[in-house]
């Protein structure tokens, strides 16, 4: 691997593309000094630095104890009060405290007040990261022609041409829809001939006239928010239902507009009401290189620049951030609506270093230390207003900070986002802070963690895949775990899922900050999600993940169904789900497995993990849509990849399985994930040479040294066997030079 070219700036040496980016895109227009501002940073690195290391060792003391503590105790029966005395001990639990409620202040609506789906995109693809801000609308159409939500059974196909067919259930499903969240006075939206205005000048209001003649209104008149004029009448009429924006488009000349009684050509919903840019589990950032692609994006979307162009279609397409909304609201006044989904961005953990920056002697500096300089840096630019487009409207800077190990590292890192907003200029507080639950340790002590941020907290959420992961290593030395799959309904998970809420809710958060639940995975099964993933709203969360824009589009219309914040106040005064119940393993105890439901865990595992590392390691890509055994496609990212290997470490640690077992299946598999990728260019085989393959080193890496790494994650192994094979492409590339 070659090492970065650095120039020295303070007492630290910046990768030489990192500083070049920093003054010439970054720097300019925000009145900062780049000097200043490293100089700065040295300092932080100087002061703080230790503290992070200190921190890791105390996670690394904690894990060692609970080891200890489950090996003096193997065989015995599960004493889940002396589990709890040991924890007390040990300082691992930490008394809660008085009763609090947040006090976050300067919080965006889409955060504070309205309820609606979340996207997590990777920030280095650019493309993907303008479509995910973009995604603040979607069209309800597309979204049900386009997926599974809409059977395709007596004749209802998709196709390769439109379909009426499939069309007409398409507009009845939508109007269905909007019969429910947005009835008229008399009649159905299908009844509808033509939408209407009424009313006196600069006090508009919304009829509908019927195919029987007669004219009605909305039943609430005030869900009329606004609408546009066209050529014979409405274009557009815009509706509002429970914080959420629905707008209904109207042409005539339209294909579907034509066809339909009303001339709805469209239904457009306010569907990513919010969307973390990711710089962590979805990216592969490995060095500085990579990295400052990561924060170059960033910065263009900070800056309103950023741009993607591609080939669609056999056509060049160029994706851009979507402008505002404008609308004549009915007491005729304009009215703008946000054009994107306000942006999060998530940082690394405390755990990752990076030599993009290092100390004068070459050490390397906290990652998560640069993250939050560089990303708090690009959207100075958002604060001051230099571009074509704001996020924050109320001058906020929103950070998700993830695998944050109870109280104390999350006052470390509110510690660390007030130096940089010293470093930076910046007003105390600037920076928010989402809390992500994914760890036991902060699970456990989530009321305290809030407590440490309670005038930054904006975001707290649960996440089945990391939490499961460090459940599973936390737990190593206990015992045996249960087969994934049933894990979800184990009852420490259940309790989990609620203790997240009711200590939300006990925080004060409702109202200030989100709530949130975790990842739908099957990016093609979306039909499974309209019916299922209505429960995250139902629990009391005002936001919950998406994969994909559609997805968000179609998960909107749970937040119409549920009014969040009512189901909240009547959760405020339910019992908090029980502790002792988190605080029990998912132990597969006196159970006996048969050989097949080994075999079906092994080879799901393995093939998981197979067909997220090949293309980490091997192409660079974080996170992407992998066939899973089956071939149904998972959105996959390290998060899945750490509770898979957990999972395997865990059986083969404990005897389930044999080292030579594992082996054998992962051999099977790869021969699987290579027929699955066999159509991708730029896929290299694993099963051609397991010995020399770097994938194929790399999963196993994660299984049979899962049990040793840090709280089981997975970066070590991945950014080593990564960085690798750059450098193996690198030299590749330049021996193809050399022979052409």
């Amino acid at each position: 691997m070659n090492e970065p070219e650095y120039v020295p700036a303070s007492g630290l040496r910046i990768a030489a593309s990192l500083d070049e980016l920093v003054r010439r895109e970054m720097a300019p227009g925000t009145g900062l000094d780049p000097d200043a501002v490293w100089e700065a940073f040295d300092r932080i690195v100087a002061e703080l630095g230790p503290e992070n290391r200190r921190l890791l060792e105390a996670r690394g003391e904690h894990e060692a104890g609970l080891d200890r503590w489950h090996r003096e105790r193997q065989g015995e029966e599960w004493d889940a009060g002396a589990y709890r005395a040991h924890l007390e001990e040990a300082g691992y639990l930490v008394p809660e405290g008085e009763p609090f409620s947040v006090t976050t202040a300067d919080v965006d609506p889409e955060i504070a007040i309205v309820a609606g789906p979340q996207l997590v995109v990777p920030v280095d693809n650019a493309r993907y990261a303008l479509n995910a801000a973009n995604a603040r609308w979607g069209s309800l159409y597309d979204a049900l022609y386009g997926t599974d939500v809409i059977p395709e059974d007596d004749g209802a196909e998709k196709g390769t041409a439109y379909n009426p067919v499939r069309g007409a259930r398409v507009v009845a499903w939508t109007e269905a829809f909007l019969d429910e969240v947005a009835p008229l006075a008399e009649g159905n939206h299908e009844d509808t001939i033509a939408y209407e205005l009424a009313g006196e000048e600069g006090a508009a209001a919304l009829s509908a006239r019927l195919s029987s003649g007669a004219v009605t209104s909305l039943r609430d008149p005030g869900q009329f928010a606004g609408f546009r004029r066209g050529e014979g009448g409405l274009s557009t009429v815009l509706l509002r239902h429970h914080g959420l924006h629905i707008e209904l488009r109207i042409d005539r000349r339209h294909a579907v507009g034509a066809v339909h009684p009303a001339g709805v050509s469209n239904v457009l919903l306010e569907a990513a009401v919010t969307t973390i840019q990711d710089c962590e589990d979805s990216v592969a950032a490995v060095d500085a290189e990579d990295k400052v692609r990561v924060y170059g994006n960033w910065l263009g979307i900070m800056k309103g620049s950023l741009e993607a162009t591609f080939t669609k279609n056999l056509e060049t397409v160029t994706r851009r951030l979507n402008p505002d909304r404008s609308y004549e609201a009915p007491d005729g006044t304009e009215l703008t609506l946000p054009g994107r989904s306000l942006l999060f961005v998530r940082n690394v953990g405390l755990h990752m270093y990076t030599d993009a920056v290092t100390t004068a002697e070459g050490e390397e500096v906290p990652e998560g230390f640069l993250d939050a300089l560089m990303t708090v840096f690009a959207a100075v630019h958002d604060l001051r207003g230099t571009g074509a487009v704001r996020n924050s409207r109320t001058g906020s800077i929103y950070i998700v900070k993830p695998k944050l190990h109870g109280p104390e590292e999350v006052a470390f890192t509110v510690r660390l986002f007030g130096r940089i907003e010293e470093a930076l200029g910046l007003p105390a507080r600037t920076i928010k802070i989402g809390i992500m639950d994914e760890e036991r340790r902060t699970t456990v002590n989530l009321g305290a963690c809030i407590r440490e941020a309670s005038d930054r907290v904006v975001f707290i959420n649960t996440g089945f895949l990391d939490r499961t992961g460090d459940e599973i290593h936390t737990s190593m030395e206990a015992g045996a775990m249960i087969p994934k799959p049933e894990i979800k309904s184990a009852p420490w998970m259940l309790a989990y899922e609620d203790w997240n809420v009711d200590v939300g809710i006990e925080c004060g958060l409702s109202g200030r900050a989100q709530i949130g639940k975790g990842m739908w995975a099957m990016p093609d099964l979306m039909r499974a999600m309209v019916e299922t993933k209505g429960e995250h709203p139902e629990a009391g969360a005002n936001t919950a993940w998406v994969p994909s824009p559609t997805a968000a589009t179609l998960h909107a219309v749970h937040y119409h169904r549920t009014a969040v914040r009512a189901v909240q106040e009547t959760l405020a005064g339910r019992e908090r789900a029980p502790l002792a119940d988190i605080l029990s393993p998912p132990l597969l105890g006196d159970r006996t497995l048969t050989d097949a439901e080994i075999q079906d865990e092994l080879d799901n595992n393995a093939q998981g993990i197979l067909g997220y590392v090949s293309r980490w390691v091997g192409q660079g890509i974080g996170c992407s849509k992998v066939p899973d055994i089956r071939d149904v496609g998972l959105m996959e990212d390290r998060a899945t990849l750490r509770i898979s290997s957990q999972h395997l470490a865990n059986w083969l640690h404990h005897g389930i399985v044999t080292p030579r077992r594992v082996r054998e299946t992962f051999r099977r598999m790869a021969e699987v994930v290579d027929r699955q990728n066999a159509g991708d260019p730029a896929y290299t085989p694993m099963s051609a040479d397991f010995g020399r393959s770097i994938e194929f080193q790399a999963a196993l890496d994660l299984v049979f040294e899962g049990r040793a790494e840090p709280n089981g994650y997975t970066e070590r192994v991945l950014h080593t066997r990564r960085r690798k094979k750059k450098a193996q492409d690198r030299m590749h590339q330049a021996a193809a030079r050399l022979l052409s």
